[in-house]
């Protein structure tokens, strides 16, 4: 066996997913850098290099902009690092929208150019068919449900969704067919608790809540906002760090030694010379 087919027989699986529900919570975190992704192997079942690479590591002001270069790319960075979780890599909006053949094309695009074992699609009222093409032909796919952050130009901001009967039962539906078409797991994206709940014990596929309480069968964060990178987080965020306020001490410690002249000493210079 090759090192690369012992690589991907070690990683967590959708199999392996599907067979946790209701019996073992999924962790689970985005990840956009070999070096993060190096560090969050050992303890997450999942990575996603979600489209929020965006807005966090570019400064886009939502996923909207977000391309297929930029998710491949990241993509590839992920899979460089880590061995035992599985990888998904999200379709950024614009890729499977168009028709289910250039939604399939752009998903096996993602997948044999970063090595990913799947792909994320936000699963608006239209997309259970695509889903349910790209499943049929091999293709690994995770649903998401509730806020949908691609749906920002419609929705005109982002909002928690199923605040009345009508838009829970929208949500609802659109889990059921999401589930229907294949989908492995589904992320459930800020709604309220019992609605995250009734979706859990709805479908037969793990839930990995975001903003969606612990009746979901697992949890994903934006990992730069649980470790406290960005000076605002939302609501639903527990921050386990504060890496702004440290990396700022860093760095102005740094400054402080560069115009003193403390940086660099004698123990970070080559072939040193004698002062004095």
């Amino acid at each position: 066996m090759s090192a690369h087919a012992a690589d991907a027989a070690r990683r967590i699986s959708a199999r392996d997913l599907r067979a946790r529900k209701g019996r073992e919570p999924i962790v689970c975190l985005t990840a956009y850098t070999t070096p993060m992704a190096e560090i969050m192997d050992e303890v997450c079942d999942l990575l996603l290099v979600g489209d929020s690479v965006g807005m966090v590591l570019h400064g886009l002001p939502n996923t909207v902009g977000v391309t297929m270069e930029m998710m491949i790319l990241h993509g590839q960075a992920v899979m460089r690092a880590s061995r035992r979780a599985m990888v998904v890599v999200d379709m950024p909006f614009g890729s499977y929208e168009a028709s289910r053949e250039s939604a399939y094309e752009n998903a096996v695009r993602i997948l044999k150019e970063t090595g990913a074992q799947a792909v994320k699609l936000e699963s608006g009222p239209e997309v259970a068919g695509t889903i349910a093409y790209l499943t049929r032909r091999g293709v690994p796919v995770m649903g998401h449900v509730g806020l949908r952050p691609q749906a920002v130009l419609m929705d005109g901001a982002f909002k928690a969704r199923g605040r009345n009967a009508a838009e829970a039962a929208c949500v609802m539906a659109e889990a059921k067919a999401t589930v229907e078409a294949g989908a492995f797991c589904i992320v459930v994206e800020g709604v309220a608790e019992a609605l995250a709940t009734q979706i859990t014990e709805m479908v037969r596929v793990p839930t990995i809540g975001i903003g969606a309480s612990a009746g979901c069968d697992g949890q994903i964060l934006v990992t730069e906002d649980m470790l406290g990178l960005f000076d605002w987080t939302p609501k639903f965020v527990r921050r386990y760090a504060d890496l702004r306020g440290d990396i700022a001490k860093a760095v102005a410690a740094y400054a402080a030694d560069v115009r003193s002249g403390a940086f660099p000493g004698v123990e970070e210079t080559y072939f040193a010379t004698a002062k004095g």
